[in-house]
């Protein structure tokens, strides 16, 4: 096997490339609406089926953070950080049931309208404002450099030219609206799964010695056995990071809930469809999301176990940077580097297919929100469809460019040096996620939710989180130490793992909402309820039996891998 890509995985990749851009070509040229009405440019309201909308969510949100970061959280954790991939299997579940009826029955179209429409303008915009900054400086960011890392490990280019060469496809793609950007993912996916499939299938038959994947998953449960808990104790080393039962019973669902509920990124590729199409959506995408792990975590730790066993194939060498840093962001391009010409090509495109399928999910819902509750409703009011769908454009264009910026300045302090990706990501999104969900979750189902108490915790929400962040510097937490809400971290100071501190901050958001509503409910503010009926929770016998599927799975995985 050789480390660097071949004329035969290039043209492998060219071939992905042509087939991807024809078919988005094909898409955008088949219903020319697209070119003038602002909602099917970004919706693409009625067209996408259950299985595009599925395959859309999955292939946004499976990117670099979750094939690069999390096969690094792989390496380092294990298979706990699979908590992240199956408990949102379950929060797909819920957002189906019971979110998703809210929005489609009121017509919600953006998470900024919904505020808008339940709440006032202020909330609205003010958290318009919060979403563009997190989507660009933490998300589009953090996918493009974390991407490009990967594909320069691959490939042998400079980090700095694949940042730009993904900027550029990601671009593309984009602006040919959502329609366009659901229907390709199809094809991303297809190539995503079978590239990580491949993947997992050469590193289990390397540590069997060509003895087959099902000895080689055996060895590798047994050699690394300590790699396989999913639910942390104490004195677990990487207990900071996924604190115990939280992942079950706590923050865990407040960063999920938020992110695949009240997330304009994900949820805007199910509100142009039907409930059921919805519905049938979001359950298939719960069915690929427990098949993720397979793809982006176990390659980390058969990585971790080829290592640690001195395996012949992936050097200890390989996993440390310039500086000598041991860098689990590594693991999964030292793996992809160990496969044969063709299929590393095939690798290579599933890869770039995750990466430029998250920038373009990101930046239309950057350029949604931008244009329909911020351009539309302050700079220009009577703008017409084609001007709205030119400043989307606009839109995609400046986000993308400024996140290349913000990669080349920020991205080696932020995610370099042996950083887990994934988990950076994840700890500054849930800066603002606990008062999110506690700002969404009071407004679906309890009407005497006033304006105030959601800025409450749109800005409380984030106050506290920063108060939170930085209150192990004046005061010395030890003595939470035993009950497992202070963990030491590297510089043996005393913190509240990032998870608790979600689960902490989104009960003084609801608490301080619950306060705040009933002392305005006595003041005579009457708050403006949504249309919600008990009937549009129920759900198909079809959609029942899947969800029973899903949390069987469930249950079974943790039970066997406690």
């Amino acid at each position: 096997m050789t480390n660097g890509l071949q004329t035969t995985d290039y043209i492998v990749f060219l071939f992905y490339f042509l087939i991807v851009a024809s078919y988005g070509y094909w898409v955008y040229n088949r219903k020319k609406k697209a070119e003038a009405d602002s909602k099917d440019f970004f919706l693409a309201e009625g067209s996408l089926t259950w299985w595009a909308i599925g395959a859309s969510l999955i292939a946004s949100n499976i990117s670099a953070e979750q094939m690069i970061g999390m096969s690094g959280s792989g390496f380092k954790l294990g298979l706990a950080i699979s908590a992240y991939e199956w408990m949102a299997a379950a929060s797909l579940l819920i957002v189906a049931i019971f979110f998703m009826p809210v929005y489609l029955k009121n017509k919600i179209f953006t998470m900024p309208q919904f505020l808008s429409q339940r709440y006032n303008e202020s909330v609205a915009m003010i958290m318009a404002i919060f979403w563009l900054m997190l989507y660009v400086v933490v998300n589009l960011m953090s996918i493009l450099y974390l991407g490009a890392l990967a594909i320069s490990g691959i490939s042998g280019l400079s980090v700095v030219v694949c940042i730009f060469a993904l900027a550029v496809f990601a671009i593309f793609i984009t602006l040919g609206g959502m329609k366009v950007i659901g229907y390709t993912d199809v094809i991303q996916v297809f190539f995503l799964v079978l590239g990580g499939l491949v993947a997992t299938y050469i590193a289990l038959n390397m540590i069997s010695e060509d003895g087959g994947i099902g000895k080689g998953f055996s060895l590798l449960t047994q050699g690394a056995s300590e790699h396989f808990h999913l639910i942390f104790t104490k004195d677990n080393p990487n207990y900071i990071d996924l604190p115990g039962l939280s992942v079950l019973i706590g923050g865990m669902w407040i960063a999920n809930l938020s992110y695949w509920g009240c997330n304009q990124y994900i949820t805007q590729r199910a509100l142009g469809a039907s409930l059921p199409v919805a519905r049938s959506g979001l359950l298939f995408a719960a069915f690929l999301k427990m098949l993720m792990p397979v793809i982006v975590v176990v390659p980390g730790i058969a990585v971790y176990f080829i290592i640690k066993e001195k395996i012949p194939g992936i050097r200890e060498s390989d996993m440390l940077t310039a500086s000598g840093v041991q860098d689990p962001n590594k693991a999964y391009p030292a793996l992809l580097s160990l496969l044969p010409v063709g299929l590393k090509g095939l690798s290579f495109a599933a890869l770039t297919a995750a990466i430029v399928a998250s920038l373009a999910g990101k930046a239309n819902s950057i350029a949604t929100i931008f244009t329909l509750d911020i351009y539309k409703k302050v700079i220009n009011k009577g703008a017409t469809e084609g001007k709205l769908v030119g400043v989307g454009k606009a839109s995609v264009v400046i986000s993308i460019l400024a996140a290349v910026l913000l990669s080349l300045v920020l991205g080696e302090a932020l995610m370099g040096e042996g950083k887990q990706g994934f988990q950076y990501i994840q700890e500054y999104t849930g800066f603002v996620s606990p008062g999110i969900f506690a700002m969404f979750i009071l407004g679906f189902f309890w009407k005497k939710t006033t304006s105030d108490a959601a800025l409450f915790a749109t800005i409380g929400g984030f106050v506290a989180s920063v108060f939170l962040k930085f209150l192990p510097q004046w005061v010395d937490l030890s003595g939470l130490a035993s009950y497992g809400w202070a963990i030491a971290n590297s510089s043996s100071i005393y913190e509240i793992p990032f998870m608790d501190r979600m689960l902490i901050v989104f009960l003084i958001a609801a608490a301080g909402m619950y306060i705040i509503s009933i002392y305005e409910n006595k003041k005579g503010v009457i708050p403006k309820g949504l249309d919600i009926d008990v009937s549009m929770f129920k759900v198909s016998t079809s959609f029942a039996v899947g969800t029973l599927l899903v949390v069987g799975m469930l249950v079974a995985l943790y039970s066997v891998y406690w």
